[in-house]
């Protein structure tokens, strides 16, 4: 949007300057009518054009500095803007004083007084922004936190997976939500399958982000973002962390390691079931349903009310029973917690 409106407005602004250059010029001086109007029209859709051509190239440039100005915004706290805000008015009035004297300044006051004026202003708006929690002390408001909120970027695994709204209600999720608009055109894509199962989950992954809209705490947002050099939505995702400063929420052990080899920080769900899960003893007795064998001989998988899975030695023979085992060893990895256990002698 950005691109086509500079490119709009160039347009314009060289067509009309061409045109007024045009207006100015004896053109009939030295062509002959009617070639002098062809000339001038001819010029100013040249204008036009370059302008165009231009505005495209500008309007690039404007959209990266205005999304590194909206990721640098999301590292600040909103009281940490309002008080640089605050410090640039006062920087600016400091510096119109301190232009009074510079202009006065014999041969090189003019060409000293903009460089002073933004110089100043800088200064006092970071100053201001660096020391806004001491400043707001100084006028009796405290603020919450010296740290701004962190940003969560939210995989769509971690959104189908379905687990992450019953995280944000119990509110141990803190920050500031972010759904990355590529991944909720992932999200359509699955929602709009041929496969029934995948449109039922994609469906269901749409309704979890109206929850999450409704139960973050820290704010919600949808964020756009254009990272030709990257390939598929993780690669995508983990750039705009990178950038954004924010950590992933995700189920997804590949983009765990990924991420987790490139800086970003990662919040596991799987990781945080894990832990959450009672500790298992070896030598503990357990009750469990083997539903089916196992892939080695004689083996029996069953699975605990947690999902665990339990593989049971010995247990091929008790498919379908409620058996009672003894626990021999346990296996946990951030991709889930497996159970190994044995049938009692004789049981």
């Amino acid at each position: 949007m950005l691109i086509a409106v500079s490119r709009v407005v160039l347009a314009v602004i060289c067509g009309l300057g061409a045109y007024q250059a045009g207006s100015a010029l004896p053109l009939d001086d030295w062509l002959s009518s009617p070639w002098d109007y062809v000339a001038w029209a001819a010029a100013t859709v040249v204008a036009a054009l370059v302008g165009w051509l231009v505005g495209g190239l500008l309007g690039r440039l404007l959209r990266d500095r205005m999304g590194a100005i909206e990721r640098a915004a999301d590292r600040r706290s909103a009281a940490e803007l309002t008080v640089g805000a605050l410090g640039l008015v006062v920087g600016l009035v400091a510096a119109a004083l301190a232009g009074v004297a510079v202009a006065r300044l014999p041969i090189i006051g003019p060409y000293l007084l903009l460089p002073v004026v933004l110089i100043v202003a800088y200064v006092f708006s970071r100053v201001a922004a660096r020391k806004h929690v001491d400043i707001l002390r100084l006028v009796g408001i405290r603020s919450r936190s010296g740290q701004p909120a962190p940003t969560r970027l939210i995989d769509t695994s971690a959104i189908i997976d379905g687990r992450l709204a019953d995280i944000m209600r119990t509110r141990f999720l803190s920050g500031a939500i972010v759904i990355p608009d590529f991944v909720l055109e992932e999200l359509q894509r699955v929602a709009d399958s041929s496969d029934a199962l995948k449109r039922a989950r994609g469906r269901r992954g749409l309704e979890i982000v109206e929850e999450l809209k409704a139960t973050a705490n820290g704010g919600f947002a949808v964020r756009g973002g254009e990272y030709p050099g990257a390939e598929g939505v993780d690669a995508k995702l983990v750039r705009m962390a990178q950038e954004a400063g924010a950590s992933i929420v995700t189920v997804d052990y590949n983009l765990n390691k990924v991420a987790g080899i490139q800086g970003v920080e990662v919040l596991n769900v799987n990781e945080l079931a894990n832990a959450l899960r009672p500790a298992v003893l070896p030598g503990e007795p357990l009750t469990v349903k083997v539903i089916r064998e196992g892939r080695e001989y004689d083996q029996g998988v069953g699975y605990l009310q947690d999902g665990t899975m339990v593989v049971v030695e010995g247990g091929r023979g008790s498919v379908g029973a409620e058996v009672t085992v003894e626990v021999t060893s346990m296996l946990q990895s951030p991709s889930g917690k497996m159970i190994f256990a044995r049938l009692p002698a004789g049981g």
